[in-house]
């Protein structure tokens, strides 16, 4: 038996590089998942900004992510330093935010969400090049809305059209 539907597209890697990280987040679980799709998404690497201790134990990171892609703990926003040319996104709810389906990506940017009950802060916001935010009724967790942020991507440079 043959199958006669359409050629699959190969994978083929978007141009440039991002990252995903979080503000101020407590949860080892959540920055486990965030790392695990970090790195099923093809992230160049990871990152915290504040996050607490417990947190950094990223318990849920079964794919050993941290084996594969450099993470970064910053302590606070002073230390935060990226590639030059890298734009920093941050992914927050807010009324001057650009819906993430009409978004376009940077080639290089990295993604920064907010704590688990909380925001990004105000001083994270002034540092980004952009703010974005996933068009919803409310708050999801954050590793769910970091996996949304990386599919959108990933989705949007590939060559599979878009449904209407």
């Amino acid at each position: 038996m043959s199958f006669d539907g359409p050629t699959p597209i190969p994978f083929q890697p978007p141009r440039g590089y991002f990252a995903v990280g979080a503000e101020r987040t407590s949860k080892a679980m959540n920055l486990g998942n965030i790392m695990r799709s970090a790195h099923a998404f093809g992230a160049s690497f990871t990152f915290t900004v504040g996050a607490t201790y417990q947190a950094l134990e990223a318990r849920a990171d079964t794919s050993k992510g941290q084996w594969h892609l450099p993470h970064y703990n910053w302590r606070s926003l002073d230390e935060l330093a990226f590639p030059q040319g890298c734009e920093l996104v941050g992914v927050e709810l807010t009324d001057a935010s650009v819906e993430l389906p009409s978004f376009r990506h940077p080639p290089r940017a990295a993604y920064v969400l907010g704590p688990e009950r909380g925001s990004l802060s105000p001083e994270l916001i002034a540092r980004c090049d952009h703010v974005v935010r996933i068009p919803m009724r409310f708050c999801v967790n954050v590793a769910i809305a970091a996996a949304i942020v990386m599919y959108d991507r990933v989705q949007s440079a590939s060559r599979t059209p878009r449904l209407p």
